[in-house]
C-alpha cells in the first residue's frame, strides 16, 4: 500500500511540475504570442473611397493607447466609394466577421450599420446620433451607437460672421448644403437666421448628388452671389474637391466647414477639427475592448475649433484678406 500511494505521489509531483512548466513558458511567451488566440478586430466603414485625410488620426490614437495594427489588433477596411446603398452589404460584411466593434465616419453609416447589428458597438467619428435616431440621448446613447458628434448648427453665424469681417460690403450669399441629413434643415434655418441678423440674402441651393453639384454652379452665378457658404454633411465632404474647383473657377470667395476644404484649395474654412475627432474615437475604441457598453458611454461633443485661411486662393481670386481677420487665422495656407 505504501509502494502505491508512494508512486501515485511521484506521478502527481510529476503532473504538477509539468504543469507548472507549461504555465511559465505560456507567461514568458511575447505579448503578441499570448493574445494570438484573440486579437481584437475593428472594422471601419467609410462613406467615400480609400483616400481618407484623418484615418491616420484615429491609427495614432490607438497607438497612443498601446494598439499596434497588424499585432495586436486588425482593422478591417470598407469602403463604399460615395454609393450610400453599399453601405449595408459592407456593414453586413464586417458583422460576418465577428468584429468587436466597428466605426464609422457618417451618420448614414451608422443606420446602415444598426440596421445589420442592435449588439456590435458602433462608434461614430462625425454625425448627429440623436436626430437620427441612434442614441437616446448624448449623456446616455442607450443602444449600440456612441462615439463623437458635430455642432453644425451653432456654426452658421460664426461662418456668416467671417464673411461679413472679411467682406463688409457683402450684399449676397450662396448656401450651399445637403438636405438628405435629417439635422441639415434646421442648420439651415439657423444659417438662414444668422443671415438676416447680418442684413444678408440667402439664396439656398440644395445638392443631393454630384450632378447637383454641378448643376448649382452653373445656376449661383444668376443670383451674383458675392461669397459661398458651404454646410458640413458627409455628402458635401465627399465631393469637397470639386466644390472648391468650380468655386475658384467662378472666384467665388467661400467659408467651408472644415480644413480639408481649405487645404484642397477652399479660400477658408471654420469648424471643429475633424482629424481630433478621429483621434478620440479611439479612445470609444479602447474603452468598449476593455469591456465598456456602448450604451453607457456619453458622445462627446468637438472640443477644438479652427480657422484656416488658404491665402494661394485669396491672390488666385484676387482679394486682399483684412489684417484683422489674418489675426484670427489658427492657420494660414501660404
Amino acid at each position: 500500500m505504501r509502494v502505491v500511494r508512494s508512486r501515485w505521489s511521484v506521478v502527481s509531483k510529476s503532473i504538477f511540475c509539468l504543469a507548472l512548466c507549461a504555465l511559465l513558458w505560456v507567461f514568458s511567451l511575447p505579448a503578441e504570442a499570448q493574445q494570438a488566440v484573440k486579437i481584437p478586430r475593428v472594422g471601419i466603414l467609410f462613406i467615400g473611397g480609400r483616400d481618407q485625410p484623418h484615418l491616420e488620426a484615429f491609427k495614432q490614437g490607438l497607438r497612443e493607447r498601446g494598439y499596434t495594427e497588424g499585432k495586436n489588433i486588425l482593422l478591417e477596411y470598407r469602403y463604399a466609394e460615395g454609393k450610400e446603398d453599399r453601405l449595408p452589404e459592407l456593414a453586413a460584411e464586417l458583422v460576418q466577421l465577428n468584429v468587436d466593434v466597428i466605426v464609422v465616419t457618417a451618420d448614414t453609416s451608422a443606420q446602415a450599420a444598426q440596421r445589420v447589428t442592435k449588439t456590435t458597438p458602433i462608434v461614430m467619428t462625425t454625425g448627429d446620433p440623436v436626430s437620427w435616431g441612434l442614441a437616446e440621448s448624448l449623456a446616455r446613447p442607450g443602444g449600440n451607437v456612441t462615439g463623437l458628434t458635430v455642432l453644425l448648427a451653432d456654426l452658421s453665424g460664426k461662418r456668416l460672421e467671417i464673411l461679413r469681417d472679411t467682406f463688409p460690403k457683402m450684399i449676397r450669399v450662396a448656401a450651399l448644403w445637403s438636405p438628405r441629413e435629417k439635422v441639415a434643415t434646421a442648420v439651415f434655418r439657423e444659417t438662414k437666421a444668422a443671415a438676416q441678423g447680418f442684413s444678408l440674402q440667402l439664396h439656398s441651393f440644395e445638392v443631393q448628388t454630384i450632378q447637383d453639384i454641378e448643376k448649382a454652379f452653373a445656376e449661383i452665378p444668376k443670383v451674383r452671389p458675392n461669397a459661398l457658404v458651404v454646410l458640413l454633411s458627409p455628402l458635401v465632404t465627399l465631393h469637397s474637391k470639386r466644390i472648391v474647383e468650380l468655386a475658384l473657377k467662378q472666384q467665388l470667395p467661400g467659408v467651408y466647414p472644415t480644413r480639408q476644404f481649405a487645404e484642397e484649395g477652399g479660400l477658408m474654412a471654420y469648424g471643429p477639427l475633424i482629424g481630433d475627432l478621429y483621434h478620440r474615437a479611439a479612445t470609444y475604441v479602447d474603452k468598449i475592448l476593455k469591456g465598456a457598453k456602448p450604451a453607457d458611454l456619453p458622445v462627446e461633443q468637438p472640443t477644438k475649433f479652427e480657422l484656416v485661411i488658404n491665402l494661394k486662393a485669396a491672390k488666385q481670386i484676387g482679394l486682399t484678406i483684412p489684417q484683422s481677420v489674418l489675426y484670427r487665422a489658427d492657420k494660414l495656407i501660404k
